[in-house]
């Protein structure tokens, strides 16, 4: 079965803002070239001499991201949907697709790159094919890259776990918006938390945080993974239950000033919210939109041009 490699070329100055993008629309696969260290890094694991020319001749001032879809997925739409989000945060990019990758290639090219990794000072993330000693303090989830993103590598979701673990977790019910492959609401329910709920607007990727979490010991009994749009689809009574005591959210800025009004409704009276996948220059506006709801800035995280907000309802 092969899956269509959609490629996206942008400046590496925008290249983690078009990957943030592009996860909202592809959240089952994406793999970025991007060689802009490539001199610096190479005296690290080999002798200049040794290393390919053409590898060197790569480009060290634009990524590509490859956004890989199912054979049942329309790449027009994506297309689309990219086009609009790229064109609206000013990003100049090309845009192409190839259709000769195997399904098993890119399952297969992940484990030369996936490795334990801290998300915190207790959270650790392991793919099932590694083996990893936890000191007494640490809990470690097991979580495969698959076709969904979220793996905890990615600079926002260590500083959303860095926010959760000072947060009283235990006993907490967790409303985890855009859950991707599951991870922060994984971490919630290792962390102490009653429940989590998971939403997200695509299908495959609330099937894989059900697997995921079931991967790690938490059924339905524990986890709920809806697919909805919270902009504009409210959870029902049955999943809210009187509202949550924390609400994470790691999108994007848009996504989360669009959700604003819904974080605050479906969030209790004095309950917190984690929000990242912010770019610094929208902390503000991201700051306003919520403070708009009746929240208020209780904290935040900052690491390499990404911020995590940590807030609490009113």
């Amino acid at each position: 079965m092969n899956w269509t490699d959609l490629k996206i070329t942008v400046s590496t100055k925008d290249a983690e803002t078009a990957e943030a993008i592009a996860q909202m629309a592809v959240p089952y696969g994406i793999y970025i070239e991007d060689y802009s260290d490539m001199l610096e890094l190479v005296p690290q694991i080999a002798h200049i001499d040794l290393i390919d020319e053409e590898l060197l001749a790569r480009s060290r001032t634009e990524a590509i991201l490859h956004l890989y879809l199912p054979p049942d997925e329309n790449p027009a739409e994506a297309a689309d949907f990219l086009t609009r989000r790229l064109e609206a945060e000013g990003i100049p990019y090309r845009m192409e697709t190839d259709q000769t990758l195997a399904e098993e290639d890119w399952a297969n090219a992940w484990k030369r790159f996936y490795h334990p990794t801290h998300l915190g000072e207790r959270l650790v993330v392991c793919p099932s094919w590694e083996q990893y000693a936890p000191a007494p303090q640490e809990l470690v989830m097991t979580l495969d890259p698959g076709m969904a993103f979220g793996s905890g590598t990615h600079h926002t979701t260590r500083l959303c776990c860095e926010l959760l673990e000072h947060l009283p977790v235990e006993g907490a019910r967790v409303l985890d918006m855009g859950t991707g492959s599951g991870i922060l609401s994984i971490a919630a329910l290792m962390l102490g938390a009653e429940e989590a709920v998971g939403v997200d607007i695509d299908r495959v990727a609330v099937r894989t945080a059900a697997e995921n979490a079931a991967e790690n010991g938490f059924g339905a009994d524990r986890f709920t993974a809806v697919t909805a749009d919270l902009v504009h689809q409210p959870l029902g009574e049955e999943l809210t239950r009187g509202g949550f005591d924390i609400v994470l959210a790691n999108i994007v800025a848009d996504v989360i000033i669009a959700l604003a009004p819904a974080i605050a409704r479906h969030l209790k009276p004095g309950g917190h919210l984690v929000a990242s996948g912010i770019i610094l220059p929208r902390r503000e506006e991201v700051i306003a939109a919520l403070e708009a709801e009746g929240l208020t800035v209780a904290g935040d995280r900052e690491q390499e041009g990404w911020c995590a907000l940590l807030m609490q309802k009113g």
